[in-house]
């Protein structure tokens, strides 16, 4: 059953990622198209390295193309945040990408993307799905050759274009002039290409792991984590580099490792990254996280008189809630983010490349400018978990948190509960906790921040007996 989730419609391949699958949803969003008589646009995407992902994309170009609906193929693996930029620069309507993101190996998926290049939202997938539950088997399909004499299929490979709209955005001469040493680590990824060649146009050393193609990544998850950048921090603190950049699968999120070897959390990257905009570049406008990200950059927003919106987790919410406010910045605990003017995702080539301007442009080592944030607005203090269940399990859960909107006894003042996603509950002291299911795999997660870590730590613990989990 094809279901979309936060980030889109993933699934295990052979078991629901199939042939069928794939030209059903195809078929599903040329029905779409036609109906909203955007058809004539045609549609535009891309793949990454994933196994079947060039072969999936195919499957579905010859879908459209029985439908007489034109596909643009971006025709070497790519990242997301191209197949967004495009969709956006050339005015279509939609855009696909053959991704499962930082997902397992055994996993692909499809992201759709709607005018602007935005995230489909809930209302879009859930009118896909419903297309989807219409469509008459076998789809129709026509042979990729005579599509492409048909001018049905057009292959493309329009990233010098992607790339030059980032170093139009990027302080590139300020980083000449640093001689920045930095080490990527794309996670058997699709970003090497792009990061090379941004970082040695502004004549930064560079050198480059886990480049190779290579389907099971190594045999890692490729998710820029504490757990899965070891030999980054090896190569930074050992070589002396600068910076380590590490990106997911598709590169849209991405992993820092600082100059003395400290992975750098996501919340710490967004939270120093606003800072830089405002204090430094003078940017004006308010900041936008997810339910999940820490409440330090409310503060920073605070401090320049800005507010912080928060929204449910999915970027398709940041994304929206930025267009809305106008907000300089967006972005998620996981690892996305994106800065106003550039794609309305998250792209972590773009986050990249703007922290090595801000390492640049400041003249200071990235761990000192992190020390001097912490300094002035506190320390990101915060624990995640996650738990795996059966169906039974999380039938039990879902019931106690979002139905019965029941609680564990808490030690600390409550000051509000929300239920916008998951059950988040903020606590008069500043800390908060929440509890929700994964959109993307199936997982219950608790984060929660706390001024003092081992009260974070104290309350995850609490939920874990209280809901029966284990780890």
């Amino acid at each position: 059953m094809i279901k979309f989730g936060t980030g889109g419609w993933r699934a295990v391949i052979g078991d629901e990622f199939t042939k069928e699958n794939i030209q059903t949803l195809a078929k599903a969003l040329c029905d779409k198209m036609k109906h909203e008589g955007v058809e004539k646009k045609g549609i535009v995407m891309g793949y990454d390295r994933r196994f079947l992902s060039k072969e999936a994309m195919q499957w579905a170009a010859v879908v459209f193309a029985a439908e007489g609906v034109k596909s643009y193929l971006i025709n070497k693996s790519s990242p997301t945040p191209l197949v967004m930029y495009y969709v956006e620069k050339h005015d279509f309507a939609y855009g696909m990408m053959v991704t499962a993101s930082h997902n397992p190996a055994i996993y692909n998926g499809i992201k759709v993307f709607t005018a602007g290049g935005r995230d489909a939202d809930e209302t879009q997938t859930g009118e896909i799905e419903s297309y989807i539950a219409k469509v008459e088997k076998p789809v129709a399909e026509t042979e990729y050759d005579a599509a492409k004499a048909q001018g049905l299929i057009e292959e493309i490979y329009p990233l010098n274009e992607y790339l030059d709209n980032i170093m139009a955005a990027i302080d590139m001469d300020v980083i000449r002039k640093s001689g920045l040493r930095v080490v990527l680590d794309p996670m058997y990824g699709v970003s090497e290409t792009s990061l090379r060649t941004l970082l040695q146009t502004a004549r930064c050393e560079v050198e480059v792991i886990h480049d190779r193609h290579d389907t099971l990544f190594g045999g890692r998850l490729p998710a820029p984590s504490a757990a899965t950048l070891h030999m980054l921090q090896t190569y930074v603190t050992d070589k002396h580099y600068d910076i380590g950049i590490a990106t997911d699968g598709d590169a849209d999120r991405l992993g820092i490792i600082d100059d003395t070897g400290r992975f750098l959390h996501p919340n710490e990257i967004l939270v120093v990254l606003y800072y830089y905009l405002k204090k430094f570049k003078n940017w004006q406008g308010p900041a936008v996280r997810n339910i999940c990200t820490t409440h330090v950059l409310d503060r920073v927003a605070e401090a320049f008189g800005e507010k912080c919106y928060e929204v449910p987790v999915g970027f398709k919410y940041v994304s929206a809630k930025m267009n809305e406010t106008n907000a300089v910045i967006g972005g998620e605990s996981s690892g996305g983010l994106t800065v106003r003017g550039h794609i309305k995702g998250k792209d972590g080539i773009y986050a990249g490349m703007l922290l090595v301007e801000m390492i640049a442009a400041s003249g200071k080592k990235l761990s000192r400018i992190i020390a001097d944030v912490e300094a002035e607005f506190g320390s990101i203090q915060m624990e995640e978990r996650d738990y795996h269940f059966n169906n039974e399990k999380k039938a039990e859960i879902r019931k106690i948190l979002l139905e019965d909107k029941q609680l564990p006894e808490l030690p600390f003042e409550i000051e509000k509960v929300s239920y916008l996603d998951g059950s988040k509950v903020y606590f008069r002291n500043g800390g908060w906790v929440i509890a929700r299911f994964s959109g993307t795999e199936p997982l219950l997660r608790i984060f929660c921040e706390m001024p003092d870590p081992k009260d974070a730590a104290k309350v995850c613990e609490i939920y874990e007996s209280y809901l029966k989990l284990e780890r």
